[in-house]
């Protein structure tokens, strides 16, 4: 397949559909298939397209935690918050972290009480604004998995070539293996399988979930953005259960390599290292999970350049993120989904990024389910 119709084929998804029909009912038709797809983006394409309804009533896709504006927990935004209100600060970070809310409200919200907060489309147009304000000091919000950590590593090594003293990084990059491990080590939660992510995978390559199926005895299938692509992860998922597999499988072979991109992962090696743990919005403290700037580079770090409050706050109590992040709850059984806390008006962190699982359902009308599914997955 080559154009973007191709993905999106009626034919070939009649075609797709009717197999995993036939894979779901092998059995009789009373085991029940719990999937998890792990990245933002494939949340989006499943009910964009509306995927779910399509799927037997056997089936069902719940949401991890892949959204990387979602995992952040409410204290580092206080404390992005307080980086933008310091004199000279000009605060800068890409436009779906502004209106993620803070115990003191979002980053807009500080932009209009007068900080000069910017958003960004990379880490290196916060560069040139340091370039051409030589007199303020520029703090960029790092935020993301393994995919954009690799670009703000450019960055940092780009400022010092640059000579650049105005300019530094507030690292929040988080790494995907350790929330799917503490996913499947989570008691609240039984899965047949996992739709991997597929953007981080174009970095970290498909051997790291390995674990997954070894360990676990879980099947992963790695999967592309188009309908196509989370339709034939299902099949694929499916039948490795009815053939007795349980594998790591890549169906974006078309973008994913096998061992990832060699050149990106040493140079995010040459700039960070694994913080001892760090606090995941949902999942709470997860050791080794994220990155932080390593000393080699340390001029460039915003969390020794500043003394930043660094306390930790709790979520709002209606809000139920977490439980949303962990595939414990649809989005539409949180009791504030749809009536306080909608795009407008967020309450929490998965209303707000256009990869939350909350803003998926409600800008593509996913307000409920028809069917409840009551009975349990066939693998742990």
């Amino acid at each position: 397949m080559d154009f973007v119709e191709d993905f999106r084929d009626p034919a070939a998804a009649r075609k797709l559909l009717g197999a995993i029909n036939r894979l779901a009912s092998a059995g009789g038709g009373d085991e029940y298939f719990k999937f998890m797809e792990i990245c933002g983006g494939h949340t989006h394409t499943i009910y964009r397209h509306g995927i779910e309804h399509l799927l037997p009533n056997n089936v069902e896709l719940v949401h991890g935690p892949g959204c990387p504006v979602c995992v952040i927990p409410m204290g580092r935004i206080d404390d992005a918050t307080w980086l933008a209100e310091q004199p000279d600060v000009i605060f800068t970070c890409f436009g779906d972290m502004m209106r993620v809310p803070g115990s003191n409200g979002s980053l807009l919200d500080a932009k209009a009480r007068g900080a000069d907060v910017r958003f960004v489309y990379s880490p290196l147009d916060a560069l040139k604004i340091a370039v051409d304000n030589p007199d303020k000091k520029v703090v960029f919000f790092g935020i993301g998995f393994e995919t954009t950590a690799p670009s703000t590593a450019v960055t940092l090594v780009r400022a010092r070539e640059l000579g650049l003293s105005n300019f530094s990084v507030f690292c929040n990059h988080v790494m995907i293996i350790p929330p799917i491990r503490a996913i499947l080590e989570s008691p609240d939660l039984r899965l047949a399988g996992f739709i991997g992510p597929g953007h981080t995978s174009t970095v970290v390559g498909i051997r790291p979930y390995r674990f997954v199926s070894e360990v676990y005895k879980t099947p992963l299938v790695v999967a592309g953005f188009e309908p196509l692509d989370l339709i034939a992860s299902v099949a694929m998922l499916l039948t490795q259960i009815r053939e007795g597999r349980c594998e790591v499988e890549n169906q974006y072979s078309r973008v994913v390599p096998d061992r990832g991109n060699p050149a990106a992962l040493t140079l995010m090696a040459n700039v960070f290292e694994l913080r001892p743990h760090f606090e995941w919005r949902g999942l709470g403290f997860i050791s080794q999970s994220a990155l932080k700037i390593n000393g080699n580079f340390a001029e460039f770090d915003a969390e020794l350049l500043f003394d930043m409050p660094g306390v930790r706050v709790a979520d709002p109590k209606s809000c139920q993120c977490g439980e949303v992040l962990k595939g414990v709850l649809k989005p539409w059984e949180c009791k504030v989904f749809g009536t306080a806390c909608t795009p407008e008006t967020p309450i929490g962190t998965c209303m707000v990024s256009p990869e939350g699982a909350c803003a998926a359902y409600y800008n593509f009308g996913r307000m409920h389910r028809d069917a409840v599914k009551l009975a349990e997955p066939v693998r742990a």
